[in-house]
């Protein structure tokens, strides 16, 4: 039975004399704790540029190329009474182009 400690691991049993571990042999990497004040403001500011983004592209999703939620591939059915809508396409790319942000996130994170 082993004891951890700040100096490193030494035998918890006075029978144990063969088994010998230095401060010097074993290194534990040491980080300091985040400030929570620190965590929620990053948290703020990513927030805050997906918002801002998120706005610009509303705003200006009229002077754009393409229109999402019109692209050919997504469905229309006007009936008589009801309108049966189903963006497929707009789907399809709006989640190919989260999954390629989100890798991209997730691999500088690293």
């Amino acid at each position: 039975m082993f004891t951890l400690s700040l100096e490193g691991l030494r035998p918890a049993a006075a029978s144990c004399h063969a088994v010998t571990f230095f401060a010097s042999s074993i290194r534990f990497p040491y980080t300091l704790p985040m400030d929570p004040t620190r965590d929620l403001g990053r948290l703020l500011v990513i927030v805050g540029i997906v918002l801002t983004t998120a706005g610009a592209l509303l705003y200006f999703s009229g002077r754009l190329p393409f229109r999402l939620g019109r692209l050919p591939g997504d469905i229309v059915h006007r009936g008589e009474h009801a309108t049966f809508y189903f963006p497929i396409a707009t789907s399809i790319l709006l989640s190919i182009g989260l999954s390629i942000i989100l890798w991209l996130v997730s691999h500088f994170r690293r």
